[in-house]
């Protein structure tokens, strides 16, 4: 078992369809639906997992936001004190991958606090009928200083190593105290306050 622990928070953006809730479902459960409904505003997941040597449990707070259009105004309500995001797009779907990018240049522009960005092609089980090359995205997240991985979350393919890089990179550029160190400090603290001032502000 990990000897220290930290917790972030991690936000999914992209079109809807893409398939952010499978990737999250994937990720937290194991679990895949040929037909998932979409998501109405957000939906709110945590998953541990252990990364690093020396090793930390970290703890993602995931908010899968919905991608219609119509909740778009909502968005910096879920991004806002995120230190991490996944920026999703569907390799058969050009117009997905140029919204991807317009999320990416937001989250530059008005969530400084997100250190770390990743760039997810998923579906790359429909090959065939990929409409966004690789060497493209590629390009685009090496420019950008983004992760990028093409996962699948039908196949489960690169979804646990999307969140593992994730994970190794956040803790490297924003290490939190855990939750031990917190109670130590100040037995009779709110934790959760105490953990938002030290993790969460940007």
């Amino acid at each position: 078992m990990a000897g220290r622990q930290a917790m972030y928070k991690l936000v999914l953006l992209g079109e809807s369809a893409v398939g952010k809730s499978s990737i999250v479902l994937r990720f937290v459960k194991s679990q895949f639906y040929e037909y998932q409904e979409a998501t109405i505003g957000a939906a709110y997941l945590t998953q541990s997992l252990v990364v690093g040597d020396p090793q930390v449990t970290v703890k993602f707070e995931i908010w899968d936001t919905a991608g219609q259009e119509r909740y778009h105004s909502l968005a910096p309500m879920y991004y806002r004190g995120a230190q991490a995001a996944v920026v999703v797009y569907d390799i058969t779907n050009l117009q997905s991958y140029n919204r991807a990018m317009e999320w990416v240049t937001e989250l530059r522009d008005r969530a400084p606090g997100v250190k770390v960005i990743a760039l997810a092609g998923n579906k790359c089980d429909l090959h065939q009928q990929r409409l966004v090359a690789t060497q493209d995205a590629e390009a685009y997240a090496q420019e950008h200083g983004l992760l990028f991985m093409e996962t699948s979350a039908k196949t489960a393919t690169n979804v646990m190593q999307l969140f593992t890089a994730i994970g190794k990179n956040v803790n490297h550029l924003q290490p939190c105290l855990n939750f031990w160190t917190i109670l130590y400090i100040s037995p009779w603290a709110n934790l959760s306050g105490i953990r938002d001032l030290l993790c969460w502000l940007e």
